[in-house]
């Protein structure tokens, strides 16, 4: 865990993620910042405030927490960047920044039949994502 090597701020977390990742995972603040508040509240982690923002440093009960759980929490972005088992993930990154950007296109300069065509086209496309996703489960071999 990060915060067991050194007290971040929410963005420090998300940039040195991204950077171990190799660019393949960026977590948004949006998942960032609640994350560290539930782990606020179960006190495994406090902030400290610094330079008119906040510093998240581990409690003693979330570094006995982190000390016990190491192997089973590991490094959730290791091999992510790692062009050796990674070619999946490279092609989906190669494509989100491309469709965001096309997203942001259709938000200033669409018209509004426009912007209820492309939410249909992304939600379809989420379905068929699932669907993938929906091939590869076990089946239930139960009689």
């Amino acid at each position: 865990m990060l915060l067991d090597e050194e007290p971040r701020n929410g963005y420090g977390l998300i940039q040195e993620i991204e950077r171990r990742s190799d660019g393949a995972w960026r977590p948004s603040p949006g998942s960032v910042y609640p994350a560290l508040a539930l782990l606020e509240d179960e006190g495994l982690v406090k902030n400290e405030p610094v330079d008119g923002g906040k510093e998240f440093t581990l409690t003693d009960p979330g570094k006995k927490h982190v000390e016990e759980n190491r192997e089973k929490l590991g490094e959730p972005w290791a091999n992510l960047g790692d062009s050796s088992g990674g070619k999946g993930i490279k092609a989906l990154q190669s494509q989100i920044k491309p469709l965001m950007g096309a997203v942001a296109q259709i938000f200033q300069v669409g018209s509004e039949a426009d912007q209820t065509r492309a939410a249909e086209v992304l939600a379809d496309t989420r379905r068929k994502l699932y669907a993938i996703l929906a091939e590869d489960a076990p089946q239930d071999t139960e009689s």
